[in-house]
């Protein structure tokens, strides 16, 4: 005997669709081992970093390990503009002059799909993940998510 089962369509779903539907808290796809850096370090050593370590950004963190920031390879391209449309010297730039200190940030327990849709909606590659403290905990990526969504099953039963 065959049994097929009756599939809810979205609309007919109470409350928000993204929201019935649990893939997972952030916490079991994060990365956790994370380069960081320091508001006071010398931005060529980050432009390094990121380049050895094939990276596109990574979080600024202070001595308490509490996010201030996030540097990635765009905020660092500021290096090259000001270097030539201001001649203000490479070597004598700080972390702190080119980091975002506005981070958007999810906690470990954010949904996976709440993340995925915060992606598309965004044009950020990563979201640091913090605790109730604000200290930084992991992040999580794009390429997280995609690596995610091949583990997690196509259909959802009601």
């Amino acid at each position: 005997m065959n049994f097929t089962p009756s599939f809810i369509k979205t609309k007919e779903r109470a409350g928000n669709p993204i929201e019935d539907v649990r893939y997972g808290p952030v916490s079991q796809y994060m990365v956790c081992d994370l380069i960081t850096f320091q508001e006071e370090q010398a931005i060529h050593e980050v432009i390094s970093t990121l380049l050895k370590n094939k990276i596109s950004g990574a979080p600024v963190v202070n001595l308490q390990d509490e996010l201030v920031g996030i540097i990635s390879e765009k905020d660092c391209l500021r290096v090259l503009i000001d270097d030539a449309y201001y001649n203000n010297p490479l070597f004598d730039r700080k972390v702190k002059d080119f980091m975002s200190p506005d981070v958007f940030t999810v906690t470990a327990d954010t949904d996976l799909i709440c993340v995925a849709k915060a992606f598309m909606e965004s044009n950020f590659r990563r979201y640091p993940v913090v605790d109730e403290a604000g200290k930084l905990v992991g992040q999580i990526s794009r390429k997280d998510v995609l690596k995610a969504s091949l583990q997690l099953h196509s259909t959802t039963w009601y």
